[in-house]
């Protein structure tokens, strides 16, 4: 696969969680998940797997609730040696597999690159990525002065995500949001 195919494919997928270390000797994994809740990432059946620029398929054999966290045993992975191999991949998803949302609720890849522009028309950047803090998520914006368009200043600015209080408008297809926000802060 040429490295421009592999680049198209990979667009097409979002990063749902990472195998992080074996769990036992029988092949099973120890799974850290994006997804919320976090053993949402069990309800996919196919998984596919990116370690470096290998992409492999994986049918998702069990997974249950570990402790804190997930445990996973996947078809191929036989024994501790090979679930060895596995740790540190990335669990990768068709974006197109994923469940529609209620009109006006985004997943975190549909925001993180939109231009951030305040009410007043200044842009103070891009979404670089979310976090969670218990109240509400928070965008991390960052400014750059010399992009296309260009940002007021090289700030990071750290966002609440409070739709109709800060978040004014999200249009995915001009792939900007509106932000009711002073450029001070």
């Amino acid at each position: 696969m040429s490295e421009q195919a592999e680049r198209i494919e990979l667009d097409d997928h979002v990063v749902l969680g990472k195998l992080t270390s074996p769990y036992g000797v029988k092949g099973w994994l120890k799974v850290y998940s994006h997804t919320s809740p976090m053993d949402g990432i069990l309800e996919y059946p196919e998984w596919v797997l990116r370690q470096g620029t290998a992409l492999t398929r994986h049918r998702l054999l069990q997974g249950r609730r570990h402790g804190k966290g997930l445990v996973a045993m996947l078809e191929g992975v036989e024994g501790r040696e090979a679930a060895e191999a596995m740790a540190g991949a990335e669990i990768l998803l068709p974006k197109s597999a994923l469940p529609g949302l209620p009109r006006g609720d985004y997943y975190w890849h549909q925001l993180e690159g939109l231009l951030v522009v305040t009410r007043e028309g200044e842009v103070l950047g891009r979404v670089s990525y979310l976090f969670e803090t218990g109240a509400n998520d928070v965008l991390v914006v960052k400014g750059d002065p010399e992009g296309e368009p260009a940002a007021i200043d090289d700030r990071e600015r750290l966002l609440p995500y409070l739709p109709d209080e800060v978040i004014v408008e999200v249009d995915l297809a001009a792939a900007t949001m509106t932000v009711d926000w002073d450029s001070a802060f």
